[in-house]
């Protein structure tokens, strides 16, 4: 038998004592990989068959796997685990870190554990122990898929044990092979001519079967990367569909999954959805569709995944956008993210939930490249780029040319579908409110020519300290003059500058009417009206 397990995931080896986990573990894995319950009873009391030290011993073992699991790490627990309780543990780590969870079965029979435990120094608990074990493994075999574990991997006898071999599966999500160069596309929702107008201008040749775009390559061998949300709301969804469907066919483009095509999927089923958001245009569409081509697109939707990891890791393309801790991350948890995002709990003015802004707490050193959440045009956040924005709504359709960083847009055709929420910039905030997050702790500045700026929290503290002391906000501030005016020194004898002068350079620069405050002498003060 070969045993599959993904290559960041927990695995759990079940069997009694002198089932040969151990010798299982250190054949198939590295020894920095098995946390064993043994040796960590060994670190707690210096003596590895010490029961009295069995619950200490354990719960350094979960803070190990715990530390492990939490760095993205391979780990190989190396405990009987026999009990539902001592499993149900260990998954609910693995849940916690968003990785998968497999078991490894290790059935002998129970003479052979007998005589191997009594055949060691070190283990004088007698057969008692290993014959109640072996009744605990009994009761779990029939109902050890239902644990929770992702797969359970049963071996059952010595000589199929030992024929076992162990490989790895590299996650659904990891593309990290693929390099680019990479046109990364923001939301779409159906408006086919506008996408096949931007592939266009970004260089690509489109394939076309009885006048309509089946695929599209480019002569420079760049990969089209869709971020979701190819259908509902504009005037032909199935169109782009097809369009994304053989590209991605033709090895010429990836695509990750919306939260539009998850609906789509689930009503094409005969699932009972509520039919809004632009779905009912959806849904018509494909109904004039050939029945064979609306299988193979509900398919083709139906595969999509959450997120994408390319370039190395070095880039990561999530429809709703990816926090850090969530990349190559596998659970219900990380795909609801990447598909919806977060909300904060609140609904604004529209009825709409107030999305969390995850991406101003970004620090990782992935760009993330999302969609989701329409704006008037793109802008980097920490690291992190927002392309949606509103095709559909008569806004533009954008991408991005990576690794350039280059932006390039073209306009809609028209309003296709009425937004409920007016478009906004992207982080915009009423100019009038302040917020501590803006100035408070460490900071990562992103510049406009690519670089990062890091501000200390401790310098930060201290220019915070002043400005909260001497200053008012800093966007009120459109201009300080140096002195009460721009002229040079006056040409007046006697004077430093004066008021006449000053008229006239204002006059000069075009400037009609000038507001004039008295202020004190040796004294400096703005205005703010």
């Amino acid at each position: 038998m070969t045993i599959r397990i993904p290559e960041l995931s927990l695995v759990v080896l079940v069997g009694v004592s002198g089932s040969g986990k151990s010798t299982f573990a250190a054949r198939h894995f590295k020894p920095t990989q098995v946390i064993s319950s043994d040796f960590c009873r060994g670190l707690v009391s210096d003596d590895e068959n010490d029961q009295s030290a069995t619950q200490a011993a354990f719960d350094l073992l979960d803070h190990i796997v715990e530390t492990r699991l939490s760095r993205g790490l391979l780990t190989v627990v190396d405990a009987t685990s026999v009990q539902f309780a001592a499993r149900q543990k260990l998954i609910a780590l693995a849940r916690k870190h968003d990785v998968l969870c497999d078991a490894i079965v290790l059935d002998v029979p129970e003479e052979v554990a007998i005589e191997r435990n009594a055949g060691r120094p070190d283990r004088d608990f007698g057969a008692g122990v290993v014959i109640r074990q072996r009744k605990d493994l009994r009761r779990s075999l029939g109902k050890i898929s239902r644990d929770g574990f992702r797969r359970v991997h049963v071996l059952r006898g010595v000589e199929e044990i030992d024929n076992a071999t162990v490989s790895y599966e590299k996650a659904w999500t990891d593309k990290k092979d693929l390099t680019g160069p990479f046109d990364l596309i923001g939301d779409i929702h159906g408006c086919r001519s506008e996408l096949e107008t931007l592939l266009t201008e970004l260089g690509w040749e489109l394939t076309r079967v009885d006048g309509r775009a089946v695929g599209a390559v480019h002569p420079e061998g760049r990969t089209a990367v869709f971020v979701g949300d190819l259908v509902d709301r504009g005037p032909d969804s199935p169109g782009v569909v097809r369009l994304v469907m053989g590209m991605v066919a033709a090895g010429t483009a990836v695509c990750v999954r919306g939260n539009h095509e998850e609906k789509l999927v689930r009503a094409l089923k005969g699932a009972k959805v509520k039919v809004a958001h632009g779905l009912e245009q959806s849904l018509e569409q494909f109904a004039a569709e050939p029945e064979e081509f609306t299988r193979e697109a509900t398919a083709f939707l139906d595969g999509l995944i959450s997120h994408y990891q390319l370039d190395e890791g070095r880039l990561v393309v999530a429809h709703a956008g990816l926090k850090e801790a969530y990349h190559g991350r596998a659970s219900g948890r990380v795909r609801a993210f990447a598909l919806y995002g977060d909300t904060t709990g609140e609904t604004d003015e529209y009825g709409l939930p107030v999305r969390y802004p995850w991406a101003q707490e970004y620090r990782g050193r992935a760009m993330v490249v999302y969609g989701h959440t329409p704006t008037t045009k793109p802008e980097w956040i920490n690291n992190t780029i927002c392309l949606d924005t509103g095709c559909v709504f008569g806004g533009s359709l954008t991408a991005l040319r990576y690794p350039s960083r280059e932006i390039v847009s073209v306009p809609a055709e028209k309003v296709w579908y009425e937004p409920v929420k007016p478009l906004s910039a992207p982080g915009y905030r009423d100019p009038v409110t302040l917020d501590i997050g803006d100035v408070s702790g460490t900071r990562h500045i992103e510049t406009r020519f690519g670089t990062r700026v890091k501000v200390m929290e401790e310098n930060a503290a201290a220019a915070l300290e002043v400005m909260s002391r001497f200053a008012v906000d800093p966007r009120w501030l459109v201009y300080l003059p140096p002195t009460m005016a721009p002229p040079e020194t006056s040409k007046l004898d006697g004077y430093l500058e004066h008021p006449h002068e000053a008229f006239e350079e204002f006059a000069a620069q075009g400037v009609a009417e000038v507001v004039c405050e008295e202020k004190h002498m040796g004294s400096r003060a703005v205005a703010v009206l």
